[in-house]
C-alpha cells in the first residue's frame, strides 16, 4: 500500500484549525539540517557557492538544497552576485530558496574567502564552533539547509524570491526557536546523544516559521500559491487536496468542505492561483506519481490508484502529456540517470497501455 488509505465518508472538517503550510511542507518531504556553527569577528566575508556545488558535501542524495543563515548575535550582510543586499541583525534569517551563490560578511575585507574550500574540513566535525576573521565586531550565526525534491516543492519555490530575509525573534515563538537553536548547537558541540536529530527538527521549524512570517507580510492584493495558502478558503482547499490527493474531489465537494459556494470558490481559487482547482489537483497527482515511481517499486497500476486515477490507462495518458514519456519509461530512464542502474535494469519493459 502507498500512503494512507482514503475514506470517502463525510466527516466534520478536520482542517478548520490545521496549519496548512506545515501540512503541505510535510507532504513535500522537506528535510532540514544545520551544518555550520560560527563565531566570526570583523572584517570577514565568505563566498558561498551554488547549492548544487555544496550538495555532495552536505546531502549527496538531495535533488535541491535551500541554503540559509541565521544570525543569533551581532550583525552581518548577505549579498547576491547581482548586487542585491540585505542587512542582517540578531534574530534575522536570510534564505536562498533557489540555491543561488552569494556573499555573507561583516566589514570590508579585500578578498572574500571561498567558504567551501576554507571550511570543508570543519564540516566533518558537526556543529563544533568555528572561529574566523579579524579582531573587530563579533557575529555569531548558524548555517543550515533544507533538502527537497524540486518537482514536489516547485509550488513553494516558484513563489519565493531569490533572497528572502525575515526577522523571527520579535515574537515568543521566534525567541523560543532562537534560544532552542543556540542551546542545541552548544549541546551538539559536546556530541550529546540525539542532538543532530533535534537540530534537524529545529531547522525545519525555523524554515516553516520563516515562510509563515513572509506569507503574513505579503500585501493584501498578492496572488500566487503562498497567497493561496494564507487565504482561509483556498488555503483549506489546498490542504485538503494535499492531504488526500487520491480522493475523488470535485469542485462542488471542495467548495462544500471549505464552506463556500461553488461559484465563489472556483472564481477565488482561479484568481489566486491562475488555474482551476481541478487543474491544480491533476498536476499535483502527477508530481506525486512521478515521485513514487522513483522512490518505490510499486506497479504503475498501484501508483495510478494511489494518486487518484481510476485506471492505469488514464494515468498513462495524463503522465505522457506532462512528462513526454509513459510512466515505466520515466522510471527506467530517471533511475539510470540518478545512478541506480541495478534498479533501472530490474524494471522490465512492458507494453504501455494506450
Amino acid at each position: 500500500m502507498i500512503g494512507r488509505s482514503v475514506s470517502l465518508a463525510e466527516t466534520t472538517n478536520p482542517l478548520d484549525k490545521m496549519d496548512v503550510l506545515s501540512e503541505v511542507l510535510r507532504l513535500v518531504k522537506l528535510e532540514g539540517a544545520l551544518f555550520f556553527n560560527a563565531e566570526f569577528s570583523a572584517p570577514w566575508c565568505l563566498n558561498t557557492a551554488q547549492s548544487n556545488v555544496l550538495a555532495p558535501f552536505l546531502s549527496p542524495s538531495a535533488k535541491h538544497l535551500i541554503i540559509y543563515h541565521f544570525v543569533t548575535e551581532g550583525r552581518a550582510y548577505a549579498r547576491m552576485l547581482d548586487g542585491r543586499r540585505e542587512e542582517l541583525f540578531a534574530g534575522d534569517i536570510v534564505v536562498f530558496p533557489h540555491g543561488d551563490a552569494h556573499y555573507l560578511g561583516n566589514g570590508l575585507p579585500e578578498q572574500p574567502v571561498d567558504a567551501l574550500r576554507t571550511f570543508a574540513e570543519h564540516l566533518k566535525h558537526g556543529m563544533k564552533l568555528v572561529h574566523f576573521g579579524g579582531a573587530g565586531e563579533v557575529t555569531q550565526f548558524v548555517c543550515g539547509f533544507l533538502a527537497c525534491d524540486p518537482r514536489l516543492c516547485d509550488v513553494v519555490l516558484a513563489a519565493l524570491p531569490a533572497i528572502l530575509k525575515v526577522h523571527v525573534s520579535d515574537e515568543v515563538s521566534g525567541q523560543w526557536i532562537r534560544n532552542s537553536i543556540r542551546f542545541s548547537v552548544d549541546e551538539a558541540d559536546g556530541v550529546t546523544a540525539g542532538s543532530n536529530l533535534v537540530l534537524a527538527r529545529l531547522s525545519e521549524v525555523l524554515f516553516v516559521e520563516t515562510l509563515r512570517r513572509y506569507i503574513n507580510s505579503l500585501p493584501a492584493e498578492q496572488t500566487g500559491w503562498l497567497a493561496g495558502v494564507r487565504d482561509p478558503i483556498v488555503g483549506k482547499a489546498l490542504a485538503l487536496m494535499h492531504e488526500e490527493p487520491a480522493r475523488p474531489w470535485t469542485v462542488e465537494l471542495l467548495a462544500r468542505r471549505v464552506g463556500a459556494s461553488r461559484t465563489r470558490f472556483a472564481a477565488h481559487f482561479r484568481y489566486l492561483l491562475r488555474q482551476s482547482p481541478m487543474a491544480y489537483l491533476l498536476s499535483w497527482r502527477l508530481k506525486l506519481g512521478a515521485d513514487i515511481l522513483l522512490s518505490k517499486d510499486n506497479s504503475v497500476a498501484e501508483i495510478a490508484a494511489a494518486v487518484g486515477y481510476g485506471s492505469e490507462a488514464a494515468f498513462n495518458r495524463a503522465f505522457r502529456r506532462v512528462f513526454d514519456c509513459p510512466p515505466a519509461q520515466f522510471r527506467r530512464t530517471r533511475r539510470a540517470e540518478l545512478g541506480n542502474p541495478v534498479a533501472a535494469a530490474n524494471e522490465q519493459p512492458y507494453a504501455e497501455t494506450a
